[in-house]
């Protein structure tokens, strides 16, 4: 998933995600969070206290700002100084600040799958007795907080998220006599659905769906029960085959675009929805904020709305899949009980009632949250309901060398479209190179 910024919204999904894997952590991450459970600088103590923290594009993200703001009203003993770092250079600078010593007490991760390899390095603050102490609910935070627990200590919290949704062309479904999605339906009904949304030839086509060239657009749907990551190659990628087969099917019938002319064509997600030539689109929440925009400068005439996503047979409704955004306390940070005030109000409810606003989705949410994100202007009708959530799997987890393990998937993935795989072939091809990196 892609990061976009579009005038009053903006919304970024990092490109790697995190689920809750052992591996050891360094004997000087767990001191560290030891020393910092007992807090060597008290923000209850009415001290004055001063904080650095980073993020990047600081200037264009009105969340991280009103976030700050509204911490230093609720907290007036405590001031953040913050560090705006351009995107493209943060994950690297944060690096080097942390492996020299810097000075920085509490920060945003934005590339989330390095957050295990900052423990390892002993670079993470443990939060676990600040967060037993001041009764912080992990549940509230869709299954993603648990991604971030490694050995039984919490090294991270989420902050930010976006997650798959379906987006639909309700001018389609009512010409063609068809009901809207709802929000709890099943990839089944998606597929039959698409079949009869389906139109026209040539240039004057509908396609009843899209479905992008990202192998994670069918591969996801895999992992969508919670049950397996994109790194469990022991099975055979068996969990894959379903939606290959559903892929391909379609691809067949002509309800979706040939997956050869998309990659050709270079045809990206964000040009045939908004055009009016396909009905649906399983597609990150984070897509909301670019057909507002397209919407509103004219671009787009789409009336568009918003279902939960498909979910398999023996899945409950309100299950996705999808990725977020840790904050962390530097581990050798003298000030981190004023940097966990910090990141627990950021992570918080007070840090989501920000986000919302501007149309944002915090990793803690709840119905005043969505109400608030359904407030925000050009936002269709019902999407509050939509964005409801049960669970969100990553759509990567942190576990070692699982961006080369993506990266060999997207290529058995084209192969498999192409049809110059089988599906059997493709997935077996899939477990042995998968074998071969981790092993």
């Amino acid at each position: 998933m892609k990061r976009i910024v579009a005038s009053v919204l903006a919304c970024a999904l990092s490109a790697s995600l995190l689920a809750g894997c052992g591996g050891g952590t360094s004997s000087s991450a767990a001191a560290s969070g030891s020393a910092a459970a007992s807090g060597s600088t008290s923000a209850a103590s009415g001290e004055q206290v001063t904080i650095k923290v980073s993020t990047w594009d600081a200037t264009v993200n009105a969340g991280d700002t009103n976030i700050i703001a509204a911490f230093e009203a609720a907290h007036p003993n405590i001031k953040v100084e913050l560090m705006d770092i351009p995107s493209a250079d943060y994950t690297t600078k944060l690096s080097v600040m942390l492996n020299g010593g810097s000075e920085l007490d509490a920060f945003w991760i934005k590339d989330a799958d390095t957050t295990k390899e900052l423990a390892n390095k002993g670079q993470l603050a443990d939060l676990t007795e600040y967060i037993e102490r001041d009764g912080v609910d992990l549940s509230a935070y869709n299954g993603l907080a648990e991604n971030f627990n490694f050995d039984g200590k919490q090294y991270a919290m989420p902050i930010r998220t976006d997650y798959y949704v379906m987006f639909y062309n309700k001018d389609i479904f009512d010409e063609a006599g068809v009901e809207y999605p709802s929000n709890d339906w099943t990839w089944t009904d998606f597929e039959n659905m698409a079949a009869e949304l389906t139109s026209g030839e040539g240039a004057n086509k509908i396609y009843g769906a899209y479905l992008h060239t990202w192998q994670a657009c069918v591969e996801s749907w895999g992992i969508q029960d919670g049950k397996h990551t994109i790194m469990d190659y022991s099975t055979g990628y068996d969990f894959f085959k379903p939606y290959y087969e559903m892929a391909l099917r379609m691809q067949d019938a002509g309800s979706i675009q040939d997956y050869g002319e998309l990659k050709s064509g270079n045809i990206h997600y964000s040009g045939p929805f908004p055009q009016g030539t396909v009905a649906m689109l399983p597609m990150g929440t984070y897509f909301m904020a670019t057909m507002i925009e397209k919407v509103s400068s004219g671009e787009s005439t789409v009336n568009w709305g918003v279902a939960t996503l498909p979910h398999p047979d023996d899945v409950e409704a309100g299950w996705t899949v999808g990725s977020t955004t840790p904050m962390a306390v530097n581990a050798a940070s003298e000030k981190q009980e004023a940097a966990w005030e910090f990141v627990k109000f950021a992570t918080g409810e007070g840090g989501a009632a920000e986000y919302a606003k501007v149309g944002y989705i915090p990793a803690m949410s709840s119905d005043s949250t969505f109400e608030t994100l359904a407030a925000v202007e050009g936002m269709p009708e019902g999407v509050a309901e939509a964005l409801q959530t049960k669970n969100i799997a990553l759509d990567r987890p942190i576990a070692d060398k699982v961006a080369d393990v993506n990266q060999m998937l997207g290529e058995e993935h084209s192969l498999i479209m192409l049809g110059e795989l089988s599906v059997d072939d493709g997935l077996a091809e899939m477990a042995e190179r998968a074998a071969e990196i981790l092993e």
